[in-house]
């Protein structure tokens, strides 16, 4: 028999059952949504609240522990408290995808209110038991140590500047969303804002391998409360769908065989969470389990079981210039050395969430994605709709990281809203998107690197075999990207790489921040330390010999452009690394290069919309911002490109009916490719306000010779200089301006002498010291960028990438055994704030990339050299060299039991 209790939540008295979790309390009966769930199981912080003062994850509490008890969030501050730190988060640069803000905040004025002015170790320890995957801590605890300094001394908040250009540090546009709880996410939705909502999830697979044999419904479908009980029978369309290639059953029918843990053998929806998750009880599956294919190896031997029908290799890339072989044989000396790279999980902290409802005669859907076209695409599909059918809307997206690329929740409300015409939010839990989404592809590499005897490289030979679980998700592209990428970012043309993604019964791999590029890059920069033992070089030398500089021709044969940065990047880091190196401490470098755009010759465009009303500037892209700041960039773009204040802009969030597609949000291309788009709409509508002002608009146009479909167009100094109110503005009232950027590129195995495979790179060197205890004492960050559009968000995305990349390269994992994973999120291995360590960045902008002002995307590269910095630092600490990750023998490392 249930008690009941009281508590008081932001001052007011509130009585409830005391069976009840304190989370479920405060998001549902309170509609206080800065309570985030993340994972309901005590790990993330999302959810921390106030408990009479001290800070407590709310979703393990229940209501009976809380009788009494004073529970503050962040809607109970004061209004001076929110206007703080509001400015603070905003000036420091602290929020990105933005879902584990609020938690920090209530962490740090639990720890204001009893220190009034704490040290950043301080800080760092009073928000250690919060993760944040975005920015790697640093500008959280710039932002909480703002805040104290405004609290403490009463500092008025100063005003923003509005006429912004590219390259100013201009707040984030949803700061105050994001840092008070107000900005909404899908799961933020509930029955107040969508009346008759009800809920839906898959009864999920028992085995990673096993023939269905029958799915019995019956007793699901007769209790109460039940709106439906779905099977691949019921589905209108294609059962089976996919990002790119559609093999991705959406439920495993009768007789079908199930290909991972995840995959659903039935859709039930509910009136309530409760008797959903009862009816998923009731459905009765019988299997015949199969013995799943657990790697490669298994996969490729002669008569493995098939994953799929077509056979276990998903896609096969074999990349040959020049007579690698040869070369290697005559080259003075050569490094063969066999590397493995783990799976990975994005750890994103929002979890996945769709709400779908009946929308005309086809579905509108409320989606955490990272293309709203793709989902609208893989939806189509299912339903067996014509795509303009499908609509789908991106609230605020906590997080992707390449992890939310694939459908995993949208199609299945969509089906279910399709059908029984009711409103439906689907969600995973926790322990569900750790086992469903596509993870980061571990690899086996075989490589062979070759030098001359002044450390000039001459060859490069590798063999990769990937992982790519059960479906192909993004598969063949990061095939594809880690052997383009895998010679790294250096002046030498003989290279023979041959790479296989092969099926197998463990989860999905798909797309991750460095997208394969991770992976083989950290084999090349470790044969990379051998080499130049043998030609007597120190790491620096070596790599600054063979940098790649403009003008040079890259290991696939494109010609470096203008903007090529290696060189930069280097000398940025050579001061502190000769410093360290002479003086004998452990000190490890790596260097990278990241396309920016899909590339390769296929179809690659950035689409903006600009709509003019009321005397402002509506911007319309299709393009997923995931925490990286795209609305940010597309505001200051149009800003400067237009000339008027950021009050008069207003950035909606994707809606596949008012925005054109503007790609998938993958591969650092939104900034370049939507960018450039947003800056041609916004001069077009430039012009027209110069001609219906009577001015004269004066400009001077040249082609650009290395990017096809570019010219370059350069106003007169006094046109530059003009302005425009929203008085003006008005006058384009109804007006629409629309353009695309088409990144022309060149096919793989192009009958060309130096195909352009991408429209840019970035270039990285990442510089690693640890203390003499073997900690990581600071990783300096050197990133060539083309032209940082808001530079306090680059540093943001340096910071987060190198954390993300320490934790690949010293503490994550993700277990699989039998293809079952074995993890919770608590157990990932994810850095926390008081044990990261000291990140520098520094932004190199070097012109010549003449689209989207010269940005080049930074959101991969940033995690792409930080492993083999960090593992050429321990290298020179304990004289073991490694070539698996994570790192064994380091501080960091798990003991084995």
């Amino acid at each position: 028999m249930s008690s009941y209790c009281k508590v008081w939540i932001n001052g007011q008295e509130i009585e409830a059952d005391a069976d009840r979790k304190l989370i479920d309390v405060l998001r549902n009966d309170c509609r206080l949504k800065s309570v985030k769930d993340g994972c309901s199981e005590g790990a993330c912080g999302t959810c921390t609240v106030l408990v009479d003062g001290k800070a407590t994850k709310a979703c393990v509490q229940k209501m009976g522990r809380m009788e009494g008890k004073h529970i503050l969030t962040v809607e109970g501050f004061s209004q001076r408290e929110k206007d703080v730190y509001v400015y603070a988060f905003g000036q420091a640069g602290a929020v990105q995808c933005g879902f584990c803000i609020p938690g920090m905040v209530i962490c740090a004025k639990g720890l204001l209110d009893v220190n009034p002015n704490p040290s950043r170790v301080e800080i760092a320890h009073a928000i250690r038991n919060n993760y944040c995957r975005c920015t790697g801590y640093k500008k959280i605890i710039d932002a909480i140590e703002l805040a104290a300094k405004m609290l403490r001394e009463d500092t008025r908040l100063d005003e923003q500047e509005k006429m912004v250009k590219v390259g100013s540090r201009m707040h984030r546009i949803d700061v105050e969303g994001k840092v008070l709880g107000t900005g909404q996410y899908v799961d933020d939705m509930d029955q107040v804002d969508l009346p008759g909502l009800v809920y839906g999830s898959a009864v999920r697979a028992k085995y990673p391998r096993a023939r269905v044999k029958d799915i019995r419904t019956e007793k699901a479908k007769a209790l109460p409360g039940v709106v439906c009980v779905l099977t691949a029978e019921d589905v209108p369309g294609k059962n089976k769908v996919g990002h790119l290639k559609q093999d991705w059953d959406t439920m495993i029918p009768v007789g079908g065989t199930t290909r991972y843990l995840g995959d659903a053998i039935a859709i039930v929806a509910a009136e309530t969470p409760e008797i959903l998750e009862q009816a998923k009880a009731l459905v009765e599956v019988d299997y015949e389990e199969l013995r799943p294919v657990t790697c490669p190896a298994e996969a490729l031997a002669e008569g493995a079981p098939l994953v799929h029908s077509t056979g276990n290799v998903l896609s096969h890339e074999h990349l040959v210039r020049g007579n690698a072989e040869e070369v290697i044989a005559n080259s003075k000396y050569k490094v063969t050395k066999h590397y493995e790279t783990p799976w990975t999980e994005h750890a994103f902290l929002e979890p996945e969430c769709a709400i779908a409802m009946p929308f005309g005669d086809g579905v509108f859907i409320y989606s955490t994605d990272q293309g709203t076209y793709d989902t609208r695409h893989e939806t189509s599909i299912l339903l067996g709709l014509d795509p303009d059918k499908v609509i789908v809307e991106n609230k605020l997206v906590g997080g992707g990281f390449g992890g939310k690329e694939d459908v995993t929740v949208q199609h299945q409300a969509a089906l279910i809203a399709y059908l029984t015409k009711r409103t439906v939010k689907c969600k995973l839990t926790r322990k569900e998107s750790l086992i469903i989404h596509p993870k980061r592809h571990p690899m086996s590499i075989d490589l062979t690197t070759a030098c001359d005897e002044n450390g000039y490289l001459t060859a490069m030979k590798a063999v990769v075999v990937a992982d790519t679980g059960a479906y192909a998700s993004l598969g063949g592209p990061v095939l594809q990207r880690a052997c383009t990428h895998a010679a790294g970012p250096y002046n030498y043309q003989n290279i023979d790489i041959d790479g296989t993604a092969v099926y197998t019964n463990n989860p999905p791999a798909g797309a991750f921040r460095g997208f394969g590029v991770t992976q083989t890059i950290f084999a090349t920069e470790m044969n990379l330390n051998l080499l130049a033992e043998m030609a007597g070089l120190d790491p620096w030398e070596m790599r600054y010999r063979n940098a790649i500089r403009p003008g040079q021709v890259l290991p696939n044969g494109q010609i470096a452009d203008p903007a090529t940065g290696l060189v930069e990047t280097l000398e940025a880091v050579k001061d502190q690394f000769y410093e360290a190196y002479n003086a004998g401490k452990p000190v490890g470098l790596g260097c990278a290069l990241k396309n920016a755009g899909v590339g390769v010759g296929l179809p690659d465009k950035g689409r903006a919309r600009l709509i003019v009303e009321d005397g402002k500037i509506h911007i319309h892209a299709g393009a997923s911002c995931i925490g990286q700041g795209l609305g940010t960039v597309l505001v200051q773009m149009v800003a400067e490109s237009a000339g008027v204040s950021t009050d008069d802009i207003v950035y909606h969030n994707p809606n596949t009916s008012m925005a054109p597609d503007s790609g998938t949000t993958s591969g650092s291309r939104q900034t370049l490719i939507t960018g450039e788009a947003a800056r041609r709409a916004s001069k077009d509508l430039r012009k027209d306000l110069f001609a219906l002002t009577g001015r004269s608009y004066e400009c001077r146009t040249f082609d650009k010779r290395y990017l096809e479909n570019v010219v370059v167009e350069e106003e007169s100094p006094e046109t530059a200089a003009v302005t425009f109110t929203g008085e003006e503005l008005a006058l384009l009232n109804g007006r629409e301006y629309y353009e695309e950027y088409y990144a022309k590129t060149d096919k793989m195995g192009a009958d060309l002498p130096n195909p352009v495979s991408h429209v840019a790179y970035g270039y990285a060197t990442q510089m690693c010291l640890l203390n003499e205890d073997g900690t990581v004492d600071k990783i300096v960050a050197a990133h060539d960028v083309g032209k940082a559009v808001n530079p306090m968000s680059v540093e943001g995305q340096i910071e987060g990438g190198v954390l993300m990349s320490c934790g690949y390269a010293l503490t994550e994992q993700y277990p699989l055994k039998d293809c079952v994973p074995t993890a919770k999120f608590g157990t990932l291995g994810l850095f926390r704030a008081d044990k990261a360590p000291e990140i520098e960045s520094i932004i190199v902008e070097k012109p010549g990339v003449d689209v989207a002002f010269g940005a080049i995307g930074i959101g991969e590269i940033t995690s792409i050299p930080t492993a083999p910095a960090i593992a050429g630092a321990y290298y020179k600490w304990n004289g073991q060299f490694q070539t698996a990750l994570p790192l064994e023998g380091t501080p960091y490392a798990k003991k084995k039991a």
